[in-house]
């Protein structure tokens, strides 16, 4: 029997996949209407661990027939990637609560 390959599962905030790809981070699911990118403009080293500084939040359309500029519904800018993070969770239910 051919063993099936078992997806791994992607790392989720408040029911929701974050992929990571270096310092960009998607947040939401591909095939909703609407994802949150965050891009890690700066970090600094605490000890052992590396912090996020500055973070630019895009609530973006998954429209492929958009052009990139009209994708971008809401764009933000915060210090750190808890506080970017949940602006972008906040906008991201809001906007899939619209339709």
């Amino acid at each position: 029997m051919a063993e099936e390959k078992k997806a791994t599962p992607f790392l989720e905030y408040k029911g929701k996949p974050l992929v990571r790809s270096g310092n960009m981070i998607y947040y939401g699911d591909m095939n909703d209407p609407y994802v949150v990118c965050l891009n890690i403009k700066n970090s600094s080293e605490l000890k052992d661990i590396t912090l996020a500084g500055d973070v630019t939040i895009q609530l973006l359309s998954t429209d492929e027939n958009a052009s990139p500029k009209d994708r971008i519904i809401k764009k933000s800018e915060k210090n750190g990637l808890f506080t970017a993070l949940d602006l972008g969770a906040t906008w991201l239910e809001r906007q899939l609560k619209k339709g």
